[in-house]
């Protein structure tokens, strides 16, 4: 009998048919949104494969009696209870570097656009408004600093993509990168506090942990340098989100765009809410057709190799 595996949360479709030919997979997309339903795939599975909704803990994980492996689609493990699979030798999987190249896109994106200040003109300039002196305040990427909180491979692509525009970087990280990792690249290493100060675009790369929560609070933000930009692209529970929306309010930041949040979705009532220069997205940063089809191929390789197969 073929082992048996549970994705509750999407997954590229070619890697699911690769799985399939191996395995008998159960596939629901929306299996994270119906809690008994989930509970009720998972006592004969022997892989699971979720993405950062599917809580991987508790009653679901206890139900789970057969698992042996979990993989993640992506690369932050706070929704996996890491203690309570390596109790029980489960291997969890992320798809480490996988989506590295999308995150880093989506940070220079957002620097960029935050740093000109201009592209949300599009209704006034509709209306016959023309609002040229205004907008004319805009700054280049070339010769600022960028702040990178957080040196593992995604902080280092993103490092590599922002010197080619000319940025000059620094970096914070408690575990700092072997030198062959960061070879070719010119980075300034920096405590927390000097970064926060220095750089005129911060961006955050760190893992959700007890260490890093709340890592960024309302003294922390006060020590950036005034006019800077901050992008958040980790996890929400670093950044203080009520903290961010008073100092943007303030005026003391020129911008900040997040794409992850302390709660999932966002609450209506959130403090971010109608906070100007701030962009919001959904938790994609990582997330496009191309980084979608490595993440998704990596893990169903690396799911199956550990259920002793390989796929066609």
């Amino acid at each position: 009998m073929s082992a048996r595996i549970v994705i509750s949360e999407f997954m590229d479709a070619p890697a699911v048919a690769r799985l399939a030919a191996r395995f008998e997979v159960d596939y629901r997309p929306q299996l994270v949104d119906d809690q008994r339903a989930l509970q009720a795939a998972l006592p004969t599975a022997h892989a699971w494969i979720v993405r950062n909704r599917t809580p991987v803990r508790g009653a679901l994980l206890e139900a789970a009696t057969q698992l042996r492996v979990v993989g993640r689609l992506g690369v932050g493990l706070d929704n996996i209870d890491l203690v309570a699979c390596g109790a029980r030798g489960i291997e969890v999987i992320p798809a480490v570097g996988a989506n590295a190249q999308s995150v880093a896109e989506y940070v220079l994106t957002a620097a960029l656009m935050l740093l000109r200040g201009v592209y949300f003109s599009t209704r006034a300039v509709e209306a016959g408004n023309w609002p040229r002196q205004m907008l004319s305040q805009g700054r280049e990427a070339y010769g600022k600093v960028l702040g990178i909180v957080g040196l593992g491979s995604i902080g280092q692509l993103t490092a590599r993509k922002a010197a080619s525009l000319g940025m000059r970087i620094v970096a914070y990280d408690p575990v700092w990168p072997e030198p062959k990792a960061l070879d070719g690249l010119e980075v300034e290493k920096r405590e927390l506090d000097s970064l926060l100060e220095e750089s005129d675009v911060v961006s955050l790369h760190l893992p959700l942990t007890p260490q890093t929560r709340g890592l960024l609070g309302r003294e922390r933000l006060s020590r950036m340098k005034p006019g800077a930009i901050l992008i958040n692209t980790a996890r929400g529970g670093i950044l203080d989100e009520a903290a961010l929306a008073a100092t943007l309010r303030d005026g003391r930041l020129a911008g900040a765009a997040l794409d992850v949040f302390e709660s999932e979705p966002l609450a209506a009532a959130s403090p971010l809410a109608g906070v100007p220069r701030l962009l919001l997205t959904p938790h994609i940063a990582g997330v496009t057709v191309e980084a979608n089809e490595r993440v998704s191929a990596l893990i169903a390789e690396r799911v199956a190799a550990a259920l002793g197969s390989t796929l066609p």
